[in-house]
């Protein structure tokens, strides 16, 4: 399965891999609303979920993703590429991007998954529980330990997060960080 799947991101351009995720992100939003919809009496729920609350958003949710961002590339200096390459497909959807193509990925990315997970999931089967699914639909990492290691790691800090401010707006802004600090590393960089 890991070999198939990089054969067929080979054979995509890297407009289509982002036309991809981009996909998979509104997927996720479908879901989130469907399983919203079922599981909880009030739209009301959702909406007190998003708390604009700023200095909690900055010292609980930028602060953390940043220092998060900064392990992540210290790892990236001192580990072998081989154990945290994810095969090529963060690079190949990050280097030729534009920064404004990266934020707004990094964006949708963050608020589709933390709608789901954080907003709807969390809340009803649990926070070990939802935090091991978000690691496991990370599915290219679960062929690589160290990355494995890694988003479950992240996994299991953002949703803590969630616990501690019920307030997705936290979560949402950690992810971005994480994800647009990375990809822009990747982007200027070379992940090298």
């Amino acid at each position: 399965m890991k070999h198939s799947q990089a054969e067929l991101i080979a054979k995509m351009t890297d407009e289509q891999l982002r036309v991809q995720v981009y996909l998979t992100q509104g997927i996720l939003l479908l879901i989130s609303c469907a399983l919203g919809w079922f599981l909880y009496d009030t739209f009301e729920y959702f909406i007190n979920l998003f708390k604009w609350n700023i200095s909690e958003i900055f010292l609980i949710g930028v602060l953390p993703g940043f220092l998060v961002v900064a392990v992540d590339i210290s790892m990236y200096q001192f580990v072998p590429k081989k154990y945290w390459d994810d095969g090529g497909i963060n690079e190949k959807i990050f280097r030729s991007s534009t920064v404004f193509q990266i934020f707004l990925l990094t964006v949708v990315v963050a608020i589709s998954e933390e709608i789901l997970f954080r907003g709807v999931l969390q809340p009803t089967i649990g926070y070990i529980t939802t935090s091991l699914f978000f690691a496991i639909i990370h599915i290219r990492y679960l062929f690589k330990p160290v990355l494995f290691i890694g988003v479950v790691a992240l996994s299991f800090y953002i949703g803590w997060l969630f616990e501690l401010t019920n307030n997705l707006l936290v979560t949402i802004t950690t992810h971005f960080i994480i994800d647009f600090g990375l990809a822009l590393y990747i982007r200027f960089l070379g992940g090298k």
